[in-house]
């Protein structure tokens, strides 16, 4: 069937899912606001996406609560979306965060630059020494179940529902956004303390071939993705998370140029994965 000149978008957010230092509500009014421009779009709550995604030629998920505060809802849509083909964006092929933590396993056994990860109790000691660890559940996002334990509290907790990393001293975090596989902006946090106090963050050469890595790891020929990096006391970037479901964009904090740029990109992507024809084999 062939595409109508104004597709029509579902755009999946919870417009009241509350986020320290993130505004998710506003910013996905204001993308909302800006595709409409090129799509007739609507706005849903995630528990009604499942009722109402074959109405639309493509349904845009948004914001974390889709996947953090609504498991079922969101396991029911993901589960008719891979059923009929339904177009989803970000498609459901993703590696990173939308599979699940498990991925720092992976990147860890593969030799990336990433945080050291384990999940078993056997392999703490591959781990380098730390005043304190990370524990995070498999399944988490924005912080939610995150713990610093002492070495020898670890073991106990590796149950295979939570993972460990050492706690690195870093001096800043930054992240990278891409649209497809084509950068877009970058932004960094100055102060560690203050996660979501960014500010525009001019990458390097070297940085943009470490990011770069990683979303040409997770393969997604289409859709947004967020690189997580610290910058080490040594300088080295390390990936602290590969955002490939709904990440927060910070648009509000970049300048006009950029945002603009995004936005254009945003649009330019949408149309091409809705004029191609959906890999169902591959999402399964």
């Amino acid at each position: 069937m062939p595409v109508p000149a104004r597709p029509r978008l579902l755009l999946v957010t919870d417009l009241s899912y509350p986020a320290r230092g993130r505004r998710y509500g506003e910013e996905d009014t204001w993308l909302a606001s800006r595709l409409r421009e090129e799509f007739d779009l609507a706005l849903c709550q995630p528990r009604d996406a499942r009722a109402l995604a074959d109405s639309f030629d493509a349904v845009l998920v948004r914001n974390s609560g889709p996947v953090l505060h609504h498991r079922e809802a969101w396991e029911a849509f993901r589960a008719h979306a891979l059923a009929t083909g339904l177009r989803v964006y970000n498609p459901l092929t993703g590696k990173g965060d939308m599979a699940g933590k498990g991925y720092l396993l992976d990147l860890t056994a593969a030799g990336y630059p990433v945080i050291p990860t384990v999940d078993r109790a056997g392999d703490l000691h591959r781990l380098p020494e730390a005043a304190s660890y990370a524990v995070k559940p498999v399944a988490g996002a924005d912080s939610v179940g995150l713990e610093f334990l002492p070495r020898e509290e670890v073991a106990a907790r590796l149950d295979g529902t939570v993972l460990a990393q050492p706690r690195v001293d870093f001096r800043y975090e930054v992240s990278f956004v891409y649209v497809d596989r084509g950068f877009r902006y970058a932004l960094h946090a100055p102060d560690p303390e203050r996660r979501w106090e960014l500010v525009p963050y001019e990458p390097t050469g070297t940085d943009l071939a470490f990011a770069g890595r990683f979303v040409e790891w997770n393969g997604l020929a289409h859709g947004v993705t967020r690189v997580d990096a610290c910058r080490t006391r040594e300088g080295e970037l390390l990936l602290v998370e590969l955002e490939d479901l709904n990440p927060y964009l910070s648009l509000d904090l970049l300048g006009a140029e950029a945002r603009e740029g995004f936005v254009a990109a945003l649009k330019r992507s949408l149309r091409r994965f809705l004029t191609e024809e959906p890999d169902v084999a591959a999402e399964r």
